[in-house]
C-alpha cells in the first residue's frame, strides 16, 4: 500500500493483523520479517438527508465544505490543519526543486570544465601539429628544391634529351600526392590533418613497448645523422613513385671462438636492437655488452643472410706484413757488429777508439751494464752499426739477444788475461747464433802481453784463428795506442762483404728492441735496431705486449730523424708502455688493429703464466709447501734504470741461496721508486733496492715514516754482494759436536732422592758436568741427555779426568746398566756464509 506521498510502506489491507514479508538485498539474498498493519481510520461523507449531530464513535463528520474529517475536531480546526498539510507539500515541492536545480548546475560546472579543458589539449595539440606540418613541409620544399637542382645539373652535364614517358613519369612525381577525399565532415579532415600526417612519419603515440624499445625507437638517445638521412631518403623516395626495395649486401664475417654482441653487429652491419631481438628469440637475454660462443654467432649470422669465416684469436697477428722480399727490391745494408767478451777485456774501450768518444766515463764502475748501439763511419765511408754489450755474467740474456740481431761478431779477448769464462760464454752464443766471428786480441802493447797464448787457448773451444790456420780472422788491437783498428775495421768490412747484406727499405718497418727504460721526462723509451724496412714518424707499431705511435726517433748522437732504415739504431717514443728487450717491434695499418693484436698477446702470457702456476696437482702444492716449509726468504722490491739491468739483476738474485736460504724478489720494475713501491716493501718487510734509480720526494718522506730502508747502488757487483751478506745472516748457525771423553760404568747404585747412580770409570779424555752426554749400549745409541749429578767420592765437581772413578746420574732417565758406555760431547757454533 502506499501512503499520500506515493512511497511504498510495508503492509496488508484490513485491520491489525500481522503477516510475513519477503525483503530482498544485494548479491541475492533475501530475508522473511514479520509486520504488523493497522486498519487506517477513514472519513466517510454524510449521506445526503441526514440529520447533522454527533456521531458515534468510530465514525467521522462532515466539514462544512464537504470534507471528511474526524469526529470531536471543528472546522476551524480542520481548515487549519488542511493549510498546514497543503504548506508543507508546498515547502517539499520547492526544497525539491530547489535541489535539482543545484545538481543541475553543479553537472553544467563539470561539463564546462571537461569541455575547456578538452578543448584547451586539443588546441595545443593541434598547434604541436601545425608546427611539426609545417617544418616537414619546409624540409619537404627545401628537398625538392635541392632535387630540382641536382636534375637541372644533371641535365645540364648530359643535354640528351628526354622522352615523353620519361616526363610524364617524373610529372606526378613533382605533384603533391592528391588529398584523399573520403566524404567524411571536412572540419573533422582538417582537425586530423596534423594527426594523420605525424602517423604517417612515424611519430611515436601512446606508451612505449617492448617492440618499439628492441626496435631502437625515438626513446632514449637521439638518432645519428646517418639514421635522418636515411630517413630524408626514404621519404623521397616515397614522393618520387615509392622507394625500391636495396638489394641485401651479403657480408664474410669473421667470426673468433667468442664475439660480443656489439661487435657481431658491426661486422653484420646490422642494428644492435635486431641482433639483440634475434638472440631473445632464439632463448638468449643478453645485452650488447656480453659475450656469447660462435657457434651462437654463427646461428645469428646466418639468420641475417650473411656468410660466416671462422678463425681464431691468433688470426689478430696474420696483418703483420710476412711477405718475404723480392730480389730486385734489395738493397745494400750496414752490417750490425756486436762487441762481446769476457769484463774488463776492453770491449767498450775498443769500441771508444772507434768511435773516438768517451763512452767509458758514462758508465759506473768502468763498465758496461747496457747495451749501447752506435753507427761509425769509417774513413772509407762505409757504415758499421755497434752493439756494445755488457761481459759481466749477469748479463748473459743481454748478450744472447745481442747475438740474435747481429751479423758480425767480434769477440775481444785480453792479451794478458786469456780466454776467460765469459769469453767461453760468448763464444757459444756466436755459434748458437750462425754468425761470423772475429778475433780482437787486445791490450797487445802491455809487456804481459800474449797473443800467442790467446790463439792457442782458442783453439779448446773449436775456434781456429787464421794464424793457426784456421778460417776466422784475427787481429790484434790496442784500445790505447790504437794499434791494429784500421786492419780490425778492414777486416770487418771484408766478412760484412762476404755475407753480401742486403734489406728492402720500401717496406713495413720490422725490427728488435735492444734496450727499454721508462724515462721521467719522456716516457717509455725503446732503442730499436731496424731490420727490415723503414721506420719513419708518424708510424703505427706493435711491439711485444706494447704499441704506440712513433712520437719520435732519437739516433745515438741523440739528434732528433724523421725516418730510420735498416742496421740503423734508434730511441723510439710514444709507445703506451715499456716493452721487454728482445721483442719484435712491428709497423702496421692502424691503431686498432695494433690494440687488437697487444691485447691478444697479453691475454695469452697472462694465460701462460695462469697455466704455469696451475700446472700443479693439489698434492704437489702441499709437498712443496711442506719442502718449503723450513726456507728462509729474503725478500726484495728492485727496481732499475732499463729493463736490461733488471732482468740482470732478478736472474744474479735467483742463484743466491741454498736449500736454507734463499731471495725472492717481490717486484722489479723500470723507473723511478715510488710510494706504492714503499707500500709494498713496508707490508712484506722488504728493502728497496734501485740500482742507477732514485727515490721521488713523496716516496722517501713515506719510506722515513714506515721505516722501509732504500739502497742505491750502480754497480752490480756491490748489489750481489751486499745482498749475499744479507742472505747469510738468515742461515742458522752450524752446531759441531766436539767428543771430549769416555766413560764405562761398573756399578748402578740405589740413592734415596737422587734415583739411580752409575759408577763409572773416565776411559779417555774428560767428563764435564756442562757437556752433553751420550748413553750407548752395544754401541747403539739409547739415550742423549744431560747429567743431573756429577760426584768424586761424595764430592760433587765440575769435572773428572781421565783414569779416575765418579758418579754419574741422568737427567730424566733411570735405565742403565753395568758396561754401558756414556759419550761426554761438547757442542759448538758456526757461522756460515753462502757461496
Amino acid at each position: 500500500m502506499s501512503d499520500n506521498d506515493g512511497k511504498k510502506t510495508l503492509g496488508v489491507r484490513g485491520g491489525p493483523r500481522s503477516g510475513n514479508v519477503k525483503q530482498s538485498f544485494s548479491h541475492g539474498r533475501t530475508k522473511n520479517v514479520v509486520v504488523e498493519t493497522k486498519r487506517k481510520r477513514v472519513v466517510k461523507p454524510a449521506k445526503p438527508g441526514g440529520a447533522p449531530g454527533r456521531s458515534a464513535p468510530g465514525s467521522s463528520q462532515t466539514s462544512a465544505d464537504g470534507t471528511r474529517r474526524p469526529a470531536g475536531i471543528s472546522d476551524a480546526e480542520m481548515e487549519r490543519r488542511m493549510k498546514a498539510l497543503q504548506a508543507a507539500k508546498e515547502r517539499e515541492v520547492e526544497e525539491a526543486a530547489q535541489r535539482e536545480a543545484e545538481e543541475k548546475a553543479r553537472e553544467e560546472e563539470k561539463q564546462r570544465r571537461r569541455e575547456e579543458a578538452e578543448a584547451k589539449e586539443r588546441e595545443q595539440r593541434e598547434a604541436e601539429e601545425k608546427a611539426k606540418a609545417k617544418a616537414e613541409e619546409e624540409e619537404r620544399k627545401r628537398q625538392e628544391e635541392a632535387d630540382a637542382a641536382k636534375r637541372a645539373a644533371e641535365a645540364a652535364a648530359q643535354p640528351a634529351p628526354e622522352d615523353a614517358a620519361q616526363q610524364q613519369t617524373r610529372a606526378p612525381a613533382k605533384a603533391a600526392p592528391p588529398r584523399r577525399d573520403d566524404g567524411k565532415n571536412n572540419d573533422r579532415d582538417q582537425k586530423g590533418k596534423g594527426r594523420g600526417k605525424g602517423r604517417d612519419d612515424g611519430r611515436r603515440s601512446g606508451k612505449l613497448t617492448l617492440n618499439q624499445a628492441l626496435s631502437g625507437g625515438e626513446g632514449g638517445r637521439q638518432k645519428s645523422l646517418a639514421a635522418m638521412k636515411r630517413k630524408q631518403e626514404r621519404a623521397r623516395q616515397k614522393a618520387m613513385g615509392g622507394a625500391q626495395e636495396r638489394e641485401k649486401v651479403v657480408r664474410d664475417v669473421q667470426l673468433p671462438e667468442a664475439i660480443v654482441v656489439s661487435e657481431l653487429a658491426n661486422r653484420m652491419a646490422e642494428r644492435v636492437g635486431d641482433v639483440i631481438k634475434a638472440l631473445m628469440n632464439n632463448g638468449m637475454m643478453v645485452t650488447q655488452n656480453q659475450t656469447v660462443d660462435a657457434d651462437t654467432a654463427e646461428l645469428i649470422i646466418e639468420e641475417f643472410g650473411h656468410r660466416v669465416v671462422r678463425v681464431s684469436d691468433s688470426d689478430v697477428e696474420d696483418v703483420i706484413d710476412s711477405v718475404e722480399d723480392k730480389e730486385e727490391d734489395l738493397q745494400p745494408r750496414p752490417p750490425v757488429i756486436t762487441v762481446m767478451g769476457h769484463v774488463d777485456h776492453g770491449k767498450t774501450s775498443l769500441l771508444d777508439a772507434i768511435r773516438d768518444a768517451k763512452v767509458v766515463s758514462g758508465e759506473a764502475g768502468g763498465i758496461t751494464q747496457h747495451i749501447g748501439a752506435y753507427q761509425v763511419t769509417t774513413e772509407s765511408g762505409s757504415v758499421l752499426s755497434f752493439l756494445d754489450t755488457p761481459g759481466h755474467a749477469a748479463f748473459t740474456s743481454m748478450r744472447a739477444r745481442g747475438a740474435q740481431v747481429t751479423d758480425i761478431v767480434v769477440l775481444v779477448v785480453a792479451a794478458d788475461d786469456s780466454v776467460m769464462p765469459q769469453t767461453v760464454e760468448a763464444i757459444n752464443h756466436a755459434k748458437a747464433a750462425g754468425v761470423p766471428m772475429i778475433v780482437a786480441i787486445n791490450k797487445c802493447d802491455k809487456p804481459e802481453a800474449n797473443p800467442d797464448k790467446v790463439r792457442t787457448e782458442l783453439l779448446q773451444h773449436e775456434v781456429v784463428v787464421e794464424a793457426m790456420s784456421g778460417d776466422v780472422q784475427d787481429v790484434e788491437v790496442s784500445a790505447i795506442s790504437k794499434q791494429g783498428l784500421d786492419d780490425l775495421l778492414e777486416a770487418i768490412a771484408l766478412q760484412a762483404e762476404i755475407l753480401e747484406l742486403k734489406a728492402n727499405p720500401n717496406r713495413a718497418a720490422e725490427g728488435a728492441v735492444i734496450e727499454a727504460q721508462l724515462d721521467v721526462g719522456r716516457g717509455p723509451v725503446a732503442t730499436v735496431l731496424v731490420q727490415r724496412g723503414t721506420l719513419r714518424q708518424g708510424d703505427i707499431f706493435v711491439v711485444g705486449e706494447q704499441y704506440g705511435k712513433v712520437r719520435a726517433l732519437i739516433n745515438d748522437r741523440g739528434e732528433r730523424v724523421k725516418e730510420a732504415g735498416p742496421s740503423v739504431p734508434v730511441e723510439v717514443l710514444g709507445l703506451n708502455g715499456t716493452p721487454e728487450a728482445g721483442d719484435v717491434l712491428n709497423v702496421v695499418q692502424s691503431e686498432g688493429q695494433a690494440r687488437e693484436i697487444a691485447e691478444y698477446r697479453q691475454k695469452a702470457a697472462k694465460e701462460k703464466r695462469a697455466a704455469a702456476g696451475a700446472g700443479t696437482t693439489l698434492e704437489q702444492l702441499l709437498a712443496q709447501a711442506k719442502e718449503n716449509e723450513n726456507v728462509k726468504e729474503l725478500p726484495i722490491l728492485v727496481k732499475a734504470d732499463v729493463q736490461g739491468s733488471t732482468e740482470a739483476i732478478v736472474q744474479a738474485m735467483e742463484k743466491i741461496g741454498n736449500e736454507e736460504v734463499r731471495v725472492r724478489v717481490l717486484h722489479a720494475g723500470v723507473g723511478a721508486i715510488t710510494e706504492s713501491d714503499i707500500g709494498l716493501a713496508e707490508a712484506s718487510g722488504a728493502p728497496v733496492i734501485g740500482f742507477n734509480v732514485r727515490a721521488n720526494a713523496p716516496a722517501r718522506n713515506s719510506a722515513n715514516q714506515k721505516g722501509v730502508e732504500i739502497r742505491y747502488y750502480s754497480v752490480i757487483y756491490d748489489l750481489v754482494d751486499d745482498v749475499k751478506a744479507a742472505a747469510s745472516g738468515l742461515l742458522g748457525a752450524e752446531i759441531r759436536e766436539n767428543f771430549i771423553g769416555y766413560a764405562q760404568i761398573k756399578e748402578v747404585f740405589k740413592v734415596s732422592g737422587v734415583g739411580k747412580v752409575a759408577g763409572c770409570l773416565v776411559t779417555e779424555g774428560i767428563a764435564r758436568r756442562s757437556a752433553g752426554v751420550r748413553l750407548l749400549r752395544d754401541d747403539v745409541v739409547i739415550h742423549e741427555g744431560t747429567l743431573k749429578t756429577l760426584k768424586r767420592f761424595k764430592d760433587e765437581v765440575s769435572e773428572v779426568q781421565s783414569g779416575q772413578e765418579c758418579g754419574m746420574a741422568f737427567e730424566n732417565y733411570d735405565d742403565i746398566r753395568p758396561n754401558d758406555v756414556i759419550e761426554i760431547f761438547e757442542r759448538e757454533e758456526v757461522e756460515r756464509n753462502l757461496d
